[in-house]
């Protein structure tokens, strides 16, 4: 039988920006009701699961909408055991979906990865995988940073359209470089099928941003990394997510891939509505330092990095609640903030936010209790508890 949990005298933080002290009762995976005060329902069935949150607050899971890996696994490995891999250690970082991230490889590759998607059943108390991150082939040679150079292509509708088929529809975001896209037709084509298209790897100024924005692109890929920054006399990429009001930006909150003082400008400039923190996690997060891979480039990891073998940057090894805890010690950068930037954003962008994102009536019940240090007491994968704290 699914769970049936009743969680007491939380502190909920609402849809609505609101916090109430109350309760939140969860049954077959949904919020079946959130309720104000202290008492329990009349209702509730004998084998509820009572959860007693005093001191500690009820927030909505994160979403990571750009991890290539963990736990020793990656999405090209292309087996379920993979999968299966990262969704169990997600919970422990406060992630409760995410999209599983190709890279830049080989057509025959990338094919088995989409393949492999389209065939995966997510599991009970784990985290769930809501669709794919297709990151190239179609980017900017000058600007690939860590995707293997060989595979790069120009953009090709026809080849998409084929791998959207064998996923089984589940590409819901594309990175690429729209300076290739020379007429729109190919941004334009996915944007009214509804996928979240991001300029990344690119080599576009200012200018070609804001074309591109015009053509459908409506997010930028790890912003200020593989993209131009600010200069005086062209503002770049970087100064287009600052400018360009609908468009939104990821960003890699670990103070490695943007230092704590560039962050606090983005945020300063950009603010909280239009931020999405993402880890671009490998295959090595949550497992010891030492020699790992990458696209099939080998990856030196180390405490804090993980680098080609020239010092490039290649993924990180985040967590999603390290990156929150980034921003929330950020001046003006409240938790409420952090809840749009790792729950609410991210799940509008790519079209689940009816499902996710939020702690409301009738939505999966895929919610975090942290303490007053930000430290995950729980973390619950649409009403199963998936991990807990210490």
């Amino acid at each position: 039988m699914e769970a049936s949990i009743f969680i007491k005298n939380a502190i909920i933080f609402l849809e609505n920006g609101e916090e109430v002290n109350g309760g939140l009762w969860l049954e077959a995976g949904k919020i079946k009701s959130i309720l104000p005060g202290k008492d329990l329902p009349t209702q509730l069935p004998e084998s509820v699961q009572i959860m007693d949150a005093a001191n500690l607050k009820a927030i909505p899971g994160f979403i990571d909408g750009h991890i290539h890996g963990a736990n020793g696994a990656d999405t090209m490995d292309a087996t379920e055991e993979a999968l299966n891999a990262v969704a169990s250690l997600l919970p422990e970082e406060g992630t409760t979906s995410f999209l599983a991230t190709t890279i830049t490889q080989s057509h025959e590759n990338i094919d088995k990865a989409l393949i492999n998607v389209a065939n995966y059943k997510n599991k009970r108390g784990k985290a769930e995988m809501i669709g794919v991150h297709l990151e190239g082939p179609f980017v900017e040679k000058s600007k690939a940073g860590a995707q293997p150079l060989a595979y790069i292509k120009k953009p090709d509708l026809d080849q998409f359209n084929k791998w959207q088929e064998i996923s089984g529809s589940h590409i819901r975001t594309i990175t690429m470089a729209p300076e290739h896209d020379k007429d729109g037709s190919f941004i334009g084509a996915l944007s009214e099928n509804g996928i979240n298209v991001s300029a990344g790897h690119t080599d576009a100024g200012f200018a070609g941003i804001k074309k591109a924005v015009e053509q459908g692109v409506a997010q930028l890929t790890h912003l200020c990394n593989a993209m131009n920054g600010i200069h005086h006399r062209d503002i770049g990429a970087v100064g287009a997510a600052f400018q360009l009001k609908n468009l939104s930006a990821e960003l890699i909150a670990d103070g490695i891939h943007v230092v704590p003082e560039m962050l606090q400008l983005i945020y300063n400039n950009i603010g909280s509505d239009r931020l999405i923190l993402i880890t671009d996690a490998m295959r090595a997060k949550g497992l010891p330092a030492g020699d790992y891979e990458l696209g099939g480039q080998p990856v030196k990891v180390t405490e804090d990095r993980a680098v080609l073998e020239d010092g490039t940057l290649a993924g990180s090894i985040l967590k999603m609640i390290d990156g929150a805890r980034m921003m929330i010690n950020l001046d003006g950068v409240t938790l409420q903030d952090v809840i749009k930037m790792a729950s609410v954003n991210p799940a509008k962008q790519i079209g689940v936010y009816d499902r996710k994102g939020s702690i409301a009536e009738g939505k999966d019940a895929d919610i975090l209790l942290v303490d007053n240090d930000f430290n995950i007491q729980y973390t619950i994968c649409r009403g199963e508890i998936a991990f807990k704290g210490e």
